[in-house]
């Protein structure tokens, strides 16, 4: 299938809601007149299905939020479970690749993966869901306190080591697979689904027609390619589809473009490329691709336990459509690789 045609934003260096209404009957009682009747009938009140803060479908139920790293690279794909996903970032790690983290609650899939290591900036991200699980295959051995001391509750595989298994017919270290239901078992304490400053509901004005919108970073290129009949924004990965090992190409009614402040960490590799460190609080500009169109839009967070609340370039709530998330964390300024 040809990519459709894209605009795209080329970062230089670096990664750039039915109401329900209450059921009253109006029918006067025999004997009675209908206009007192009705005078003295108690009116209908409209009641809100409640929704859920990560994805704004119907759903009152506050489960506890699993995060994970997934791999994200052409060795580690197609990747599991992130289908059920509610909000997937997609962050910018060595080199100029990229690595997701997944952020599991109201649906949770059987199994995940590729499983693998952490990195600085997810350190900076999770504290907004409060403690959750953190699943994660290592880390450099200097970010471990960190890790530590974080706000999470650790379940990698050095920790719940029986929650994990090698997937047959994949190869290490791209073989690694989690049973999600045990990595929850041993985080009992994991924080619950909250208000993490998201909304949901009709778009706003000022929206521009897409067909499709990119997003480069150094060594990997996104496509998000709107598509009528399935309402949301399939996904292109460096030009192939990015395809889910549940069957299906990747996509998402909701798709944020986070350009954020992006500089090297004190981290690297063994080949003595550096870690980028995003930092996601404070404030910035953003592209919001919702319903076929984009929206300029800003962000703010004040801390690191602070949701991330997106507004219009007016100021007012920059409403994502219902549904799965996708958060890409670009920058436009370099990175030293």
């Amino acid at each position: 299938m040809r990519v459709p045609r894209m605009i795209a934003v080329t970062l230089v260096g670096a990664a750039v809601l039915a109401p329900v209404a209450a059921c009253s009957s109006n029918e006067p009682a025999p004997g009675k007149n209908p206009q007192a009747a009705d005078a003295s009938a108690p009116t209908p009140v409209p009641t809100q299905e409640p929704t859920h803060p990560f994805t704004g479908l119907p759903g009152s139920a506050r489960r506890p939020v699993l995060a994970a790293k997934i791999e994200n690279t052409s060795a580690g794909k197609p990747q599991l479970g992130l289908k059920s996903a509610d909000i997937v970032y997609v962050e910018q790690v060595e080199a100029g690749l990229t690595r997701l983290m997944a952020i599991f609650s109201s649906k949770l899939p059987p199994k995940i993966g590729p499983v693998r290591s952490a990195r600085i900036s997810d350190m900076h991200i999770v504290p907004q869901f409060g403690r959750p699980a953190f699943a994660y295959s290592g880390a450099q051995t200097k970010m471990l306190p960190i890790i530590a001391q974080s706000s999470l509750v650790d379940v990698s595989d050095s920790r719940a080591p029986g929650a994990y298994f090698r997937q047959p017919g994949r190869y290490a270290p791209y073989n690694l697979f989690a049973d999600t239901k045990e990595l929850l078992a041993k985080a009992p304490k994991a924080t619950k689904a909250k208000d993490i400053g998201l909304t949901f509901g009709d778009a706003p004005e000022g929206g521009v027609p897409k067909k499709a919108f990119s997003v480069k970073y150094p060594a990997a290129r996104f496509t998000f390619a709107w598509s009528e009949p399935a309402q949301k924004w399939l996904i292109w990965q460096d030009g192939k589809k990015d395809m889910a090992a549940e069957g299906g190409q990747l996509g998402a009614p909701t798709i944020v473009v986070q350009y954020t402040k992006t500089e090297r960490s004190e981290f690297h590799d063994l080949n003595q490329s550096y870690t980028p460190l995003v930092h996601t609080t404070g404030e910035g500009s953003a592209i919001v691709l919702r319903d076929g169109q984009a929206f300029k839009a800003k962000w703010s967070r004040e801390t690191e336990k602070d949701g991330t609340v997106f507004t219009t370039e007016a100021g007012d709530p920059m409403n994502f459509a219902p549904g799965q998330v996708w958060v890409v964390l670009a920058s436009r300024k370099p990175v030293i690789p």
